[in-house]
C-alpha cells in the first residue's frame, strides 16, 4: 500500500450518479479529491503506482492513507501468479466492501491486461479499468463520469522523467526501473505474455531520472528491471555489456550514495562487472540471483540458461571477488517432472552453499506458460511438503551463515522504530534490501540523531534472518 499522504491542496468537486429515487430526480453525490492507492506485486508495479500518484497529486488531488474516507480509490493489481491474482481479487472485493458510498473504484495493472474479462465477471461495480500499459489514463480514469476502460496493446510502461512521479518510499531510498518486459522464454513464467517485449529507457533518460531522485534527498537508488543483465540488448549486439557501461556512466555523477542492482541471472554476472563492483563501494555488494533449481535436468526442463556447475561456479566467484557480498535468490519447488531425487539435490545444495536469502515458492501451474502442458505434474500436497523442507533448511542455514557478521562494524541506514517497540530501531546493511530482506535491529540507538542516515553499527547477535547491534558513537 502507498502510504504518501498529502494535505493540502484542493480541487473542484467532482460528481457522479449513484441512484435513481422514486421521484425520478437523480442523486449526484458531491465527491472530493482525496484518493487512496494500493500497489500489489513487485517494485516495478510500485514506480507505475507512484507515477499515478503524481499524476493525479499534481492535478489537485490530496493522498488519504484511509480507505474509508477515499472518494477515489485506484488498486495497481499484479497478475504473475495465481496466488498473485487471488490477493488482487481479494484486495478488490475488500475495497468494494469498505469503501465510502458513492466512492470510485479503478483497477489498473498487470491482471487488467492479461484477465480483464475474468474481472468483469466478477465485479460489475468497478468504475474503470486501465491496462498495465496505460498508466496515463490514470487522470480520465479518475475524471469519467461513467463506467469505462484503458486497455491498450501496450502491455509494459517506461516513465521517462516528463511524467510526474510522487515517491512513496522512505525519502532516503527509491526504485529506478531501467527497462521492462523480457527477452527470455523460462518455461514456467508468464511475463513475457503479461509485459511483453524487452524495452529498455535510454542512458539520457535514466541518467536524468537519476539526478531527479538525488536532488530528492535518495542516497539509495535500487535498479530494477525483469533482468537487468539484458539492459539493452534489444537494442545493441548480444555481446556487448550494456548494464555495465549503464553503470560507468551513473558512477560519474558524485556524491556518497548507495546504487543496488536487483534481479540479474548467474549467466549474466560478468567479471567486468564484478571488477566494477570491487572498485566502486557505491554499488552494493548484494546481488539478487535467481537461479530456480540446481539439478541440470530441472534446469534443462526450465528452459533455464545454466547448469549446476556453472552456478556454483559463479557463486565461488563472487563470494572470491566480493568477499562481503549478500546473494538473494529464488527457488521452485514441484515442477513438473521433479523427482525425489532432484528434490534432495536442491536440498543438499542448500545445506553446503551459503546463501544470505531465499524466496521459495510452490510452483504455479499458469495456463499460458509453456510448461503448463508439460507432464509429470506434482500434487500440491507434494509441493507443500518441499517447500515446508526447504524453508526449513534455509533459515537454519541463513543464521548460522548471519553469524560472520557478529563482531564486526558496518554502515547501516538506520531507518526508523521497531514496529512493536520504539525500545528497538531497525536498519539495514548494504546486503539487505528494503522490503524483502531481513533488518539489522539496534539495542542501543543513542547515537543516531535522524532517520535516514548511516551510522557505523556493531554487531553482537544474530536473530534469525537479522541481526542484531548498537550504534557506535
Amino acid at each position: 500500500m502507498l502510504k504518501l499522504y498529502k494535505e493540502e491542496g484542493s480541487l473542484p468537486t467532482t460528481t457522479v450518479p449513484v441512484s435513481t429515487p422514486k421521484d425520478g430526480n437523480l442523486k449526484i453525490p458531491k465527491l472530493g479529491n482525496k484518493i487512496h492507492f494500493i500497489s500489489l506485486g513487485c517494485p516495478r508495479n510500485l514506480v507505475d503506482s507512484e507515477v499515478m500518484l503524481g499524476i493525479l497529486l499534481q492535478a489537485g488531488y490530496e493522498a488519504t492513507e484511509q480507505l474509508e474516507k477515499a472518494d477515489y480509490l485506484v488498486i495497481n493489481t499484479c497478475g504473475f501468479l495465481e496466488a498473485s491474482r487471488q490477493e488482487s481479487t481479494d484486495t478488490i472485493d475488500h475495497v468494494l466492501n469498505s469503501k465510502k458510498n458513492g466512492a470510485k473504484l479503478i483497477v489498473a495493472g498487470c491482471m487488467v491486461q492479461t484477465h480483464s474479462d475474468d474481472l468483469k465477471k466478477k465485479f460489475n461495480n468497478v468504475d474503470y479499468y486501465l491496462g498495465s500499459g496505460d498508466v496515463e489514463g490514470i487522470l480520465k480514469a479518475v475524471k469519467s463520469t461513467e463506467h469505462g476502460e484503458e486497455i491498450s496493446t501496450n502491455r509494459s510502461y517506461l516513465e521517462a522523467g516528463e511524467i510526474p512521479r510522487q515517491l512513496s518510499t522512505p525519502k532516503h531510498f527509491a526504485y529506478l526501473k531501467i527497462a521492462e518486459g523480457c527477452r527470455k522464454r523460462c518455461a514456467y513464467c508468464i511475463i513475457p505474455e503479461i509485459k511483453g517485449p524487452l524495452k529498455s529507457k535510454t542512458v539520457k533518460q535514466i541518467l536524468k531520472e537519476f539526478r531527479m531522485l538525488r536532488e530528492r534527498g535518495v542516497k539509495e537508488i535500487i535498479l530494477i528491471a525483469q533482468d537487468l543483465g539484458d539492459f539493452e540488448k534489444d537494442v545493441r549486439l548480444r555481446n556487448q555489456s550494456g548494464l555495465v557501461d549503464l553503470l560507468k556512466t551513473i558512477l560519474k555523477e558524485e556524491g556518497d550514495y548507495w546504487l543496488r542492482l536487483l534481479y540479474l541471472y548467474p549467466d549474466e554476472i560478468t567479471e567486468e562487472l564484478l571488477d566494477l563492483m570491487a572498485q566502486d563501494k557505491r554499488i552494493c555488494p548484494y546481488l539478487d540471483m535467481p537461479i530456480q533449481h540446481i539439478n541440470d535436468e530441472m534446469l534443462k526442463s526450465m528452459r533455464r540458461m545454466t547448469s549446476k556447475q556453472e552456478i556454483i561456479n559463479t557463486i565461488e566467484t563472487l563470494r572470491k571477488k566480493l568477499p562481503e557480498v549478500s546473494i538473494r535468490t529464488s527457488l521452485i519447488v514441484g515442477f513438473p517432472g521433479e523427482t525425489e531425487e532432484a528434490f534432495e539435490e536442491l536440498c543438499q545444495f542448500l545445506e553446503s552453499t551459503p546463501l544470505d536469502n531465499v524466496g521459495i515458492f510452490k510452483y504455479s501451474n499458469e495456463p499460458k506458460s509453456p510448461s503448463y502442458t508439460f507432464p509429470n505434474q506434482i500434487s500440491e500436497e507434494v509441493k507443500q511438503h518441499r517447500w515446508d523442507k526447504l524453508m526449513k533448511i534455509q533459515a537454519k542455514q541463513a543464521e548460522k551463515w548471519n553469524k560472520r557478521w557478529v563482531g564486526k562494524t558496518i554502515p547501516v541506514v538506520v531507518e526508523g522504530y521497531h514496529p512493536e517497540t520504539q525500545l528497538l530501531m531497525i536498519g539495514r546493511h548494504r546486503g539487505q534490501c528494503p522490503d524483502i530482506d531481513g533488518f539489522v535491529l539496534i539495542n542501543d540507538p543513542r547515537g543516531v540523531k535522524k532517520f535516514g542516515e548511516v551510522y557505523n553499527v556493531k554487531i553482537t547477535d544474530v536473530a534469525g534472518y537479522d541481526l542484531v547491534g548498537s550504534v557506535k558513537v
